[in-house]
């Protein structure tokens, strides 16, 4: 994946938020490149803001992230630690068991 650090296109950022709203709230375990995983979903009660937190189960890898709805319907990825492009694979191919 390449997008710019922090901002993403309107097309892909579509794609990026209808994956993550798939994604149920709380905690969950789930598959992500064959191996298990769980992530932590928290949103904002506006909706201004989504927290993601996961963890390779038996590994050590993380994805962590907070993405920051913008009023004028752009957002703003913040990676904690970690490249844009993980945490949006991360989205996009974590499958919750």
């Amino acid at each position: 994946m390449t997008q710019s650090a922090s901002e993403l296109s309107t097309a892909f950022l579509v794609k990026f938020e209808k994956a993550l709203a798939e994604l149920p709230e709380g905690y969950v375990h789930g598959i992500f490149q064959g191996r298990r995983w769980s992530a932590t979903v928290r949103r904002s009660a506006d909706g201004k803001r989504v927290w993601l937190y996961g963890e390779e189960l038996g590994g050590a890898d993380v994805v962590s992230f907070n993405l920051y709805v913008l009023s004028d319907a752009s957002a703003i990825l913040k990676p904690c630690e970690m490249s844009s492009s993980k945490v949006i694979d991360f989205v996009l191919g974590f499958e919750p068991t």
